[in-house]
């Protein structure tokens, strides 16, 4: 079974209030989910126009990430109130709470994204985290979510950070899924990869430029938006788990197990993983490109004002045993390191982070 995308998308302007008429045939008694005080505002207007849709609506926030503490809790709230849906509205791990939820409890679920910062609106997956923020595992779901509301005028609301984080996490579709699939002989796969060549390209003419004017008469911006949040999600859809994640997000999800005063978003580390991960197919796969590539991406980070290392990430990976608790869990069993198509081994890990770390690789 392959869940390719939501049933039913509306996306661009006011694309909220197109979806109303949908939304009141498909529930009575939603449940809308949040976290951020940043987007109770939107939240607070969602609830607004459902109410006076005449639906039974109660609104509740998670208190952590997508956490077993958290889905545990708000699953008694809709169990006790009889909701039939989950209104996931926020960043991803506030749409992977709404879809684990909605598939634990066989109800529709309608993604909100109120920012581009990932593609989880799209997908059949859910990242679970522990309540202090560190990566479990994903979950593989039944469906994608029933439906999809990709307003930008809610989108235009979220700090450029989320813009540049998401920019970050899409372009990592690419350099993954072109060395882990490109053996692969599906045509289905094989697509999914172009799809994600066109949006790594469009990323790099457009993506400073969405950056810098974030307008909605910018065509640029609303091609990146619509990139990250959309397009980045149908290449996982058609292309399946082997073109979502390689050496990038099993990176970001060991860098997650050091807890830092600070928190960075998914795609800000997953950037640092991409970088980490040309490195490493250019000292054990000979990729005479990969050089090239981290030039050609580090150019347009630093212009996103994206973290290029793990210590820009607060982290010092020479502390506290840091390089190898991440080596550990980057090269455990079903780490999604294991997609590439060459081995790799705890030292690879410790002597890549330990020569990018000190620089003495020029980039």
């Amino acid at each position: 079974m392959q869940s390719i995308s939501p049933e039913t998308i509306f996306r661009g302007n006011y694309a909220w209030k197109k979806s109303l008429p949908e939304i009141s045939k498909l529930t009575k008694r939603p449940l809308i989910l949040g976290r951020g005080v940043n987007t109770n505002n939107l939240r607070n207007k969602i609830f607004i126009d459902l109410r006076n849709l005449n639906l039974n609506v109660n609104t509740t926030n998670l208190e952590f990430d997508c956490c077993y503490e958290d889905i545990s809790r708000v699953k008694k709230i809709i169990l006790e109130n009889n909701h039939d849906s989950v209104i996931a509205a926020g960043g991803g791990k506030v749409l992977d709470s709404g879809k684990y939820l909605a598939d634990c409890l066989n109800i529709p679920c309608i993604t909100i994204p109120l920012s581009a910062s990932t593609c989880a609106g799209w997908t059949a997956l859910s990242n679970i985290y522990t309540k202090n923020g560190q990566f479990i595992k994903d979950v593989a779901l039944r469906s994608c979510p029933k439906m999809l509301i990709f307003d930008h005028k809610f989108i235009q609301t979220a700090p450029s950070r989320t813009l540049a984080s998401g920019i970050a996490d899409a372009l990592a579709k690419w350099y993954e899924s072109s060395i882990t699939s490109s053996t692969v002989n599906d045509g289905l796969v094989q697509q999914a990869i172009q799809i994600s060549r066109v949006l790594r390209d469009q990323l790099l003419i457009d993506g400073e430029k969405a950056f810098k004017a974030k307008l909605e008469n910018n065509p640029s911006w609303r091609n990146t938006i619509e990139a990250c949040g959309l397009t980045a999600g149908l290449v996982g859809g058609i292309g399946g788990e082997k073109c979502r994640t390689a050496a990038a997000h099993a990176i970001h999800n060991s860098i997650t197990q050091i807890i830092t005063p600070n928190k960075f978003l998914h795609g800000e580390i997953v950037g640092v993983g991409l970088l980490l991960q040309l490195k490493l197919e250019e000292m054990k796969n000979n990729n005479k490109l990969a050089d090239q590539s981290i030039k050609q991406l580090l150019v347009l980070m630093k212009e996103l004002n994206l973290p290029t290392t793990i210590a820009q990430l607060g982290i010092n990976v020479f502390e506290n045993n840091n390089l190898e608790k991440i080596a550990d869990f980057t090269c455990r069993d079903k780490s999604e390191i294991h997609f590439l198509p060459f081995e790799i081994h705890k030292k690879d890990i410790v002597e890549v982070i330990a020569n990018f770390e000190k620089q003495k690789i020029k980039i």
